[in-house]
């Protein structure tokens, strides 16, 4: 497995390269069929004082799934022991996967869904919830707002655009958790939706689907027929 160190502010030191890579040696026995593995270190600065903290990123690629983690300390050695740690738990869950569950049927979501989530451990959406999504209640800033008009707002809306991916409910659930995320969104393999699942209080997880309203999906229905 490759390694690629890269750093914003910071020097990649010998002694540093040759620390970290002792380490990832362990995630590459744990996952064999991982393709890369990227280390970034970003230093921090504290202003009028000689004192300075590191972030460190790792991120883990292979097939099918990334794990990255990332943590802050007052040394690039601190930071990266941290990051390391959530990265060989992770590794570990994926390994653990691929050892214990080897051929079982992934869950579809109609299938979770009729039996109340209990077998994924997953808790469907409050209908609130999903009419506030569907319907577009919380307000969003324009993206430019009209002329003599202010365009600060204190809510700030990032956009990030990401390849669908197709999975069941259970391994978008443990890809959430790879990435260290509270959400995931993704295309339910079964019914070809757009689906999210979120983590919850505990060890108990959510997952967010749209219905069609019933003249538009009269209407695809019409237009599958025909063709």
């Amino acid at each position: 497995m490759e390694i690629m160190f890269g750093a914003k502010g910071a020097d990649i030191t010998d002694r540093f390269r040759a620390y970290a890579e002792e380490k990832l040696a362990k995630v590459a026995q744990l996952l064999p069929r991982a393709t890369a593995l990227d280390v970034k270190l970003t230093r921090h600065a504290v202003a009028h004082s000689a004192i300075a903290g590191g972030r460190v990123e790792i991120t883990v690629h292979g097939p099918g799934a990334v794990i990255r983690a990332e943590s802050e300390g007052p040394d690039k050695y601190m930071a990266f022991d941290a990051a390391f740690h959530r990265v060989m738990e992770r590794a570990r869950r994926v390994h653990d996967k691929r050892t214990d569950h080897r051929g079982k049927r992934a869950t579809p979501l109609r299938e979770a869904a009729s039996s109340g989530f209990e077998g994924v451990a997953l808790t469907a959406a409050d209908p609130a919830v999903v009419e506030a999504v569907a319907t577009g209640a919380i307000p969003i800033q324009p993206a430019h707002a009209e002329e003599g008009e202010t365009s600060w707002s204190p809510v700030v809306i990032r956009e990030k655009r990401f390849p669908a991916k197709t999975m069941s409910v259970r391994d978008a659930v443990d890809q959430m958790e790879l990435v260290g995320h509270p959400f995931y969104l993704f295309v339910e393999e079964q019914s070809g939706a757009c689906a999210v699942v979120y983590r919850r209080k505990g060890w108990s997880y959510g997952v967010i689907t749209l219905e069609e309203e019933a003249g538009e999906a009269a209407g695809a229905e019409e237009e599958r027929r025909a063709s």
